[in-house]
């Protein structure tokens, strides 16, 4: 991973008033930054749930009822991930550092991925290096999706807009069986070549095997009425399922066209602060939405998220008035739409880059008055 300097700017200022502002709002309140009554509340019901429809369909006596709570378990499992994962890897679930740690990985190893590849490299790369190719762990060299002007155009890529969503069925099938096992070899699509430590190779197997255990074998097994085929077929679903949200989640948060993809000069210094790295990196769509904080943990308010990672989700709503003040105090754009604009602007971006070998942002024009 290039390692990279910062350059002092208006954003420096933003955020150094935003950290005292918010630093106060916490401490006339007596809170803690970290999950409250609420959070506990979530993060039981997410795990309740994970358990009941599995223990329903282990029960299940029909094929349509089986693939019914198989894909309401996967799907009460990823927003287990999107509420308890990843503030537990931001170590902001809970008060406690060890119980933050327990948390995340628990609920990250038994979706059979590894919870400190993705952790460290999460914290330590993508939130410090946001978009930036050769920095960022989720800046990827995809022969099928180019996302950066550095990479080279292949005629295909013309068509990309088109069949990206269909690849992207495939994005939890390729984390699970391919992504984390290319990188026990060095290989990976990622900018950034990986090393994992041994005991986490362990872990990794481990876990992987438990989770075709009893996400395949158990229910083959304990479900004689169930056909097998009629298991692959629920596992396969689940994970279409899984992979449609989490890149319709994450994917229009850093690609599309009003966003950047910052290059840094020779001595390897990029022209912006940290914070403004951030800003123009980060789309966030309906952030006032509580449906949305609810489901997705605050990943619709990313830009939020990426500038204050060191808070638990359920306090963004509050945050978001002294955010957006602020921002607009210091000329700092603030990039927030509807999701529906958010969507489009994605698709532009991958229409764009796959038409063009250059590729410049365009200029985000607020809609608040």
């Amino acid at each position: 991973m290039n390692k990279l300097k910062f350059t002092k700017d208006k954003g420096s200022l933003f955020y150094t008033e935003l950290i005292e502002e918010t630093n106060r709002y916490f401490r006339e309140r007596n809170l803690s930054k970290s999950g409250n009554t609420l959070f506990i509340f979530k993060m039981a019901l997410y795990f309740t749930l994970v358990v009941v429809f599995y223990t329903l369909m282990l029960s299940s006596k029909t094929e349509t009822s089986f693939l019914i709570f198989y894909l309401l378990m996967g799907l009460a499992v990823l927003l287990t991930a999107f509420n308890v994962s990843h503030d537990a890897s931001h170590g902001v679930a809970v008060k406690s550092k060890y119980w933050n740690k327990v948390l995340f990985s628990i609920s990250f190893n038994l979706q059979g991925n590894n919870a400190y590849i993705w952790g460290k490299n999460h914290t330590e790369s993508h939130h410090l290096y946001t978009n930036v190719e050769g920095s960022d762990i989720d800046v990827l060299n995809n022969p099928f999706l180019r996302m950066t002007k550095n990479q080279e155009l292949k005629w295909y890529h013309r068509f990309q807009y088109l069949y990206i969503p269909f690849l992207s069925l495939l994005y939890s099938l390729n984390w699970f069986f391919v992504r984390e096992f290319l990188m026990l070899f060095r290989v990976s699509s990622r900018t950034i070549k990986l090393t994992m430590p041994v005991v986490e190779v362990i872990k990794l197997i481990f876990f992987k095997l438990a989770y075709v255990g009893y996400m395949l074998i158990f229910p083959i097994i304990l479900i004689p009425e169930i056909d097998w085929t009629v298991v692959v077929l629920a596992f396969i679903l689940n994970h279409f399922m899984v992979s449609i949200i989490f890149t319709s989640v994450l994917g229009v948060s850093h690609l599309s066209d009003y966003v950047r993809h910052p290059e840094p000069d020779q001595e390897g210094r990029l022209a912006m602060s940290w914070p403004m790295l951030q800003m123009v990196t980060s789309v966030d769509y309906n952030p006032e939405s509580k449906f949305l904080n609810w489901t997705l943990g605050g990943f619709n308010a990313h830009a939020l998220h990426h500038i204050l990672p060191n808070m638990c989700h359920v306090h963004y709503l509050k945050i978001l008035p002294i955010f957006r003040r602020l921002a607009k105090k210091h000329g700092v754009t603030y990039m927030e739409m509807t999701y529906t604009e958010a969507l489009s602007s994605y698709f532009r971006f991958l229409y764009k880059m796959g038409r063009k070998m250059d590729f410049t942002a365009l200029q985000y024009e607020s809609k608040a008055s």
